[in-house]
This record gives structure tokens, C-alpha cells and sequence, in this order.
């Protein structure tokens, strides 16, 4: 199963990469050992987003930025509303990186 890596720019996985750096760095842990651990984070949160998530949630705002480049989207929105059945949000500033998840299955 392929995955992509970006979930290692979200705050969970910046934290998880500067922890095992720091444990490299202390040879607590192999270099080998901490690409497996990120290789495997990669596939869970895939794995979780795909089977756990089942809310939907509507996004408005101004977009002030957009991109397609490797069939890759990213949009930067200005004053963004998110909203679903319970909730909604206002952001001042929002990047959305969205990859099509067919390309995981080639």
C-alpha cells in the first residue's frame, strides 16, 4: 500500500519527527528504525482517515492562493468558514494540501 507524506507536516507528525530525531541523535533508536517508524505512520493515518472519519464539513472563505502541480491541490484561504452539523469555525489563514487518493492504488 502506497501512501503519501504529507500527514508528516501536521502537527502530530512534526512532533513525532523531532522526537525521533532527538532520539537519534542520542542513539536511542537506529536511523533505520525512525524511517520504519515514519513509513508506519504514514500508513496508519492514511488507514485511519480513510476507515475512522465519516464527518463532512464545508469550507468557506477567500482564496487568495492556488496550485496544481505532481496532481497535487493546495489552497491558501483568507477569512475561512469551516462548518458541519455541530460546529463551525472562522480561521484567519488556512492551507489545504489535497492529493487524490486513487494514485495511492497505483
Amino acid at each position: 500500500m502506497a501512501t503519501f507524506e504529507l500527514y508528516r507536516r501536521s502537527t502530530i507528525g512534526m512532533c513525532l519527527t523531532e522526537t525521533l530525531d532527538e532520539m537519534v541523535s542520542s542513539s536511542t533508536l537506529s536511523p533505520e528504525l525512525a524511517i520504519q517508524v515514519l513509513v508506519q505512520f504514514d500508513k496508519s493515518m492514511t488507514e485511519a482517515l480513510e476507515s475512522q472519519v465519516k464527518s463532512k464539513v464545508s469550507i468557506k472563505g477567500h482564496l487568495h492562493t492556488y496550485r496544481f502541480c505532481d496532481n497535487v491541490w493546495t489552497f491558501i484561504l483568507q477569512d475561512a468558514l469551516f462548518k458541519n452539523e455541530d460546529a463551525q469555525e472562522n480561521v484567519g489563514r488556512v492551507k489545504i494540501v489535497a492529493c487524490d487518493s486513487k494514485l495511492l492504488s497505483q
